[in-house]
């Protein structure tokens, strides 16, 4: 059975001012001052509202931005790409498909290798789920993504 992924009231009740500003404001953390933009340990990064899978450790790579950045979403499905024309700039806006949480934008300058795009994405948007930790967090059938990493 499929999990269900929804926007959760009591999740977005428990955000930081940050996390709000980011998730349900449209709005930026400061260039390297998010949790995760250095962050190297192995496992899943979820939407911080609705729990949605997002992008995996393995896909994430030192752009020297200032925000984590990933080459790709680990479920299309669960990522919605939007036309972004606010601050004078045209971008692609990043946000949860099923919480509707602002993530971050995607750029056409990732490693071209990876297929050549930079999710850059905000840490106040998410929540990281160590490999040793997805079945206890429901998230079982994400463990086959890491076995590699376990051996």
């Amino acid at each position: 059975m499929t999990k269900r992924y929804e926007k959760d009231a009591d999740a977005v009740a428990k955000l930081s001012p940050e996390q709000y500003r980011v998730t349900q404001e449209n709005g930026t953390e400061r260039p390297f001052t998010g949790a995760y933009n250095d962050h190297k340990e192995a496992g899943l990064y979820v939407d911080i509202v609705s729990g949605e899978p997002l992008f995996t450790s393995f896909d994430k790579f030192e752009s020297g931005c200032g925000w984590p950045s990933f080459t790709r979403p680990v479920d299309g499905e669960n990522v919605r790409e939007l036309r972004d024309t606010t601050h004078g700039m045209i971008r692609t806006e990043v946000r949860s498909s099923h919480g509707d949480s602002h993530l971050g934008h995607v750029f056409p300058d990732g490693p071209a290798d990876q297929g050549g795009l930079r999710y850059c994405i905000n840490s106040a948007s998410l929540r990281f789920i160590p490999i040793a930790d997805l079945e206890a967090e429901g998230y079982g059938e994400y463990v086959k993504l890491f076995e590699k990493a376990q051996d």
